[in-house]
């Protein structure tokens, strides 16, 4: 999966296999890396949609970061064989979403040696003025939705 999706960007996109030009990422583009880079790292399909697309700021970096250890989470524990990936770019805000279909849990029980959701993923977007939210059912899957505001601009049409 990741060496057609780097010949694809290679023959679409115009980026060398591997090439990452940070400068000019987008949103769009972090969420592809996650795809990939997850999908390399724990050989779990990672299926991911991007509606609109910007730039990148601390904020909107931060946002990702807390999707890439949502994502990771979902791989590691759900048993899922398939995790979503959805971002939406709107005028005022930016969400993210994480979802699977997995084994789910109880996030009251978790350990409190346990700190993925509680420091990498709240913590992270409320120090940003954003907000997480983990919905999970035992049997049913998980849904992690991360929620952080933008600057006023525009919205790009998504290039994937």
């Amino acid at each position: 999966l990741a060496q057609e999706r780097e010949l694809r960007s290679w023959l679409f996109d115009g980026r060398a296999p591997g090439s990452i030009d940070e400068r000019s990422m987008t949103l769009a583009g972090g969420v592809r890396l996650i795809q990939q880079e997850v999908e390399a790292q724990h050989g779990i399909a990672i299926e991911a949609v991007t509606v609109g697309d910007c730039g990148l700021d601390d904020n909107l970096t931060a946002l990702l970061a807390a999707g890439r250890e949502a994502t990771v989470n979902a791989g590691k524990w759900s048993g899922a064989a398939v995790v979503s990936l959805f971002a939406e770019v709107e005028q005022t805000e930016v969400s993210l979403f994480v979802r699977d279909r997995g084994r789910g849990f109880d996030p009251g029980a978790v350990p409190g040696d346990r700190k993925g959701l509680a420091e990498s993923v709240h913590a992270r977007m409320t120090r940003r003025g954003g907000s997480a939210t983990v919905r999970s059912v035992q049997g049913e899957g998980t849904e992690v939705s991360l929620t952080m505001p933008r600057a006023a601009g525009e919205r790009q049409p998504s290039r994937a």
